[in-house]
């Protein structure tokens, strides 16, 4: 295994428990303010529409892996930037 690669695991997961935690946060904002409303419908609320749980599942997929490709690039091109070699 590369050292890169090595430097990368323990940093990797790190920053992945850290952007699961800011992609929630990111999530609940943007929520409220598409929605107007405070929660997230749940997808076994029998008193909400389809539209309302697919619609809430879609934007928190595309925040979740929006930030989980941000997070990752940037801790690639941190272990690049110690070590000289990307991680791949």
């Amino acid at each position: 295994m590369k050292t890169s690669k090595a430097a990368y695991k323990p940093v990797g997961m790190a920053m992945g428990i850290l952007g699961g935690l800011l992609a929630g946060a990111v999530f609940k904002q943007a929520w409220k303010r598409l929605a107007h409303e405070d929660e997230a419908p749940d997808a076994t609320d029998e008193f909400r529409s389809w539209r309302e749980v697919l619609g809430a599942a879609v934007v928190q997929g595309a925040i979740f892996a929006g930030v989980r490709a941000a997070v990752d690039r940037g801790g690639a091109t941190a272990i690049r930037r110690l070590t000289g070699t990307w991680p791949g």
